[in-house]
C-alpha cells in the first residue's frame, strides 16, 4: 500500500511529500496520523536541521477530503472531528520545533492546505499556485487555525474578503500581500525551497532556533514586552561558543564553523 506521506532526508533537510495525488492530497484521517507522527518525529530527530514540505500531483493539498467523510461510518462531523485532532497536532508540531519548515506549493492550496502553508516559516510558491478558505461555501470554517493565522499575515480587510467570500487568490496576488515568500516556475519550486532551507541553515544553529522561538512568542505580545523577552533558547544562543566564532569568523573574513553549542 502507498504511504500517504513520504518522507526523504538529504543533507539534514527532510522532505515531506503529501501523497494523495488522485484526491489533489486532500486530508483523510490516514493522512493527518502519517502527517502528525512523520512531523512529531522529525522535530525531535537531532539529525535534521529543516523541514520542507510539498505535495504529489498538481496539488498541494486540496484540503479536508469530502468524499472520505462523507463515506465514514460515523458521519462527516465526527469524521472531522477525528482529522483534525491529528492535523492539529501536525500544524501544532510545525510551530513548536525550533527547525525551519518550509512549504514548497506545487499546485492549490486550500482549505486544511491553506493552513498547512500559513503554518510554515517560509512559503515558495509555483506561479500557477492558488490560496483560499472555501469552508464557508461547505459549511465548515478555517478552525485549524487558517482565520487567525490569515488575519496576521495579512490587513484585516484583505484577510476577511478571502475569509467571508472563499475566493481564491494567484500565487502572484500572495506575493503581493505578503502571503508568500517567493514564486517561481513549477520546474523550479523545489530547488527554490532547498536554496531558502539552505540559506537558513548557513546561519548558526542556536540562532536559528532561538529567533523562531523568540518571534513567534512574542507575536501576541505588546512590542515592550516582546522585545523583553529571552526565552530559555534565546539565552543558550547569547551564551554559546558559536556566537564567539560567528564574531571571530566574520572579523577573520572567513566562513563560520558552527557546533551547535
Amino acid at each position: 500500500m502507498t504511504s500517504s506521506v513520504v518522507v526523504s532526508t538529504n543533507n539534514g533537510i527532510a522532505s515531506v511529500m503529501l501523497n494523495r495525488p488522485d484526491a489533489f492530497n486532500a486530508l483523510d484521517l490516514e493522512m493527518g496520523q502519517a502527517m502528525a507522527h512523520d512531523l512529531v518525529a522529525l522535530g525531535s530527530d537531532p539529525r535534521v536541521r529543516g523541514i520542507v514540505i510539498s505535495g504529489s500531483g498538481k496539488a498541494f493539498c486540496a484540503g479536508g477530503d469530502l468524499k472520505w467523510a462523507l463515506s465514514s461510518d460515523t458521519g462527516v462531523a465526527a469524521a472531522f472531528h477525528e482529522l483534525a485532532g491529528h492535523f492539529h497536532l501536525a500544524i501544532t508540531e510545525i510551530r513548536r520545533t525550533p527547525k525551519p519548515v518550509i512549504a514548497a506549493v506545487n499546485g492549490v492550496a486550500v482549505g486544511g492546505g491553506f493552513e498547512l502553508a500559513l503554518a510554515c516559516d517560509v512559503i515558495v510558491a509555483a506561479e500557477h499556485a492558488e490560496f483560499g478558505f472555501p469552508e464557508p461555501r461547505v459549511g465548515r470554517m478555517a478552525m485549524d487555525g487558517g482565520m487567525h493565522r490569515l488575519v496576521r499575515h495579512v490587513p484585516l480587510k484583505i484577510a476577511m474578503g478571502m475569509l467571508l467570500t472563499g475566493r481564491r487568490i494567484t500565487a502572484a496576488e500572495a506575493l503581493r500581500i505578503g502571503l508568500v515568500n517567493e514564486v517561481v516556475p513549477l520546474a523550479k519550486l523545489m530547488e527554490a525551497a532547498h536554496a531558502w532551507a539552505d540559506e537558513i541553515l548557513s546561519g548558526a544553529p542556536l540562532s536559528v532556533h532561538a529567533t523562531k522561538e523568540m518571534t513567534l512568542a512574542g507575536l501576541g505580545l505588546p512590542l515592550p514586552e516582546a522585545m523583553s523577552l529571552l526565552t530559555p533558547a534565546a539565552r543558550r544562543a547569547l551564551d554559546s561558543e558559536d556566537q564567539t566564532e560567528g564574531v571571530q569568523a566574520f572579523r577573520e573574513r572567513r566562513p563560520p564553523q558552527w557546533k551547535g553549542r
